[in-house]
């Protein structure tokens, strides 16, 4: 697995740049939790992106997360004031 490729591929398609699929794309419902709800309401507030974008980004981001941390890569987070870093687990 090439975790290269995946952004590569994700770069040529315009993802980035929030560019919408041409045709009619995938429609799924879906039963939120009331903390996934919350942090929607608040996404959608500090974004003013739609439920749909933010749904999408979600989604490519945690394709995004997976594929690295299934490579064997960390994520680390960084305080850009003080220079602090984190390692970020998911369970």
């Amino acid at each position: 697995m090439d975790p290269d490729a995946g952004i590569a591929g994700q770069a040529e398609q315009g993802d980035e740049r929030g560019e919408r699929p041409a045709g009619p794309g995938e429609r799924i419902a879906v039963a939120l939790i009331p903390t996934a709800a919350s942090g929607l309401r608040r996404l959608q507030e500090r974004t003013s992106l739609s439920k749909t974008d933010i749904a999408n980004r979600a989604i490519t981001s945690y394709d995004f997360l997976d594929e690295y941390l299934k490579a064997g890569y960390e994520l680390i987070v960084r305080d850009t004031k003080t220079g602090e870093t984190q390692l970020v687990r998911f369970l």
